[in-house]
């Protein structure tokens, strides 16, 4: 049973703690954080089922008013897990780093954090071997994470030769006020970092793309055009599509007009905090355009990171060696895929 401690439980780190108590080969130790936000003051009035650590020990005080019980400090989760994962705010994970080295720890950091903190930049699905008994992984961003899923399923299939991307994107998470209130898009210069990292993961595809942010809330719309080496038209691209479990096809017909959609279907599914694991693929937009195919995806930004995150456990800790094995139990034990079943 591999022990796991969760550095930051903020938005990702919420998510993290309770995607690795689904895992039945790994114990969720702690989480640690700095403050009693209201991430940790709900956390208390749900009964403390995690146990809590202070990453800032000088805040000891306000979590001493707000009635929240500390199990210890980070340093002292760190020595209990065999392996961290860092969700801390970008630039934090590489302070961090210093302690993860200091006991011989493992870790795993989020993509807000610079390449170079880790042995590996890590997907699950598309370069899950190079992370194999690795000390530090580092994850793509949400946006990468769900555009690597897309292409890389492609790739494997027909293989892509080069991509496209058009990120239409949310200016910040559900409950966020530091972007303030807006009514402008935005556009980033290209190509966007995750076109760049894209190739880092994949350097056999040739990606560049553009980046536009909008003032929403609920999830990404990526769309993609792509190269095939092989010919691939809608019906393939669909069958395909449809056998990858962290993947979900929808249609527009159906009632999934674009972000806010998935978002209710996920709550009206139960799911908790309306998270969705999976991307979207629109059936309605998938397009041949000559040889190229063009697609729109959606990434539910607050989850999508959560199965590759875990796959990221896997690999480091060597729990499996075969990627589709490590992927596969990642999807058993999130649920991950029952729709494919139906």
């Amino acid at each position: 049973m591999v022990k796991v401690g969760v550095a930051g439980y903020g938005v990702i780190g919420q998510r993290l703690a309770d995607g690795v108590v689904l895992q039945k080969d790994m114990e969720l130790v702690g989480v640690a954080d700095v403050a009693p936000t209201l991430a940790v003051r709900a956390l208390k009035e749900k009964g403390m089922p995690y146990a809590l650590y202070n990453a800032m020990p000088e805040n000891q005080k306000l979590f001493d008013e707000a009635g929240i019980p500390i199990s210890g400090t980070l340093e002292d989760l760190i020595q209990k897990v065999d392996i961290m994962l860092d969700a801390t705010s970008a630039g934090v994970g590489a302070k961090n780093k210093e302690l993860y080295k200091k006991y011989n720890k493992k870790a795993v950091f989020q993509g807000g954090e610079k390449n170079d903190v880790a042995d590996v930049f890590f997907h699950g699905y598309a370069n899950y071997e190079k992370g194999v008994g690795k000390q530090f992984l580092k994850l793509t961003s949400c946006n990468t994470t769900g555009l690597i899923r897309a292409v890389d399923c492609l790739d494997r299939a027909v293989g892509i030769e080069k991509v496209a991307i058009t990120i239409v994107r949310r200016v910040a998470d559900p409950g966020d006020y530091h972007r303030g209130l807006t009514n402008a898009l935005k556009v980033d210069k290209a190509p966007n970092h995750q076109a760049v990292d894209l190739m880092t993961i994949m350097p056999h595809v040739d990606a560049t793309g553009i980046l536009v942010h909008t003032p929403v809330t609920h999830g990404h719309i990526i769309t993609v055009l792509a190269t095939p080496k092989k010919e691939l038209n809608k019906e393939k691209a669909l069958e395909v599509f449809s056998q990858h479990p962290r993947i979900r096809v929808v249609r527009l017909a159906d009632g999934f007009l674009g972000n806010a959609s998935l978002f209710r279907y996920a709550r009206d599914l139960g799911n908790p905090r309306g998270d969705m694991y999976e991307i979207a693929v629109f059936d309605e937009t998938i397009v041949n355009s000559g040889r190229d195919i063009m697609f729109a995806i959606n990434i539910p930004q607050e989850a999508v990171v959560i199965p590759e995150t875990i796959d990221a456990i896997r690999a480091a800790m060597e729990m499996q060696n075969d990627r589709l094995e490590a992927v596969a139990l990642t999807n058993k034990y999130l649920g991950m895929g029952k729709w494919m079943q139906k």
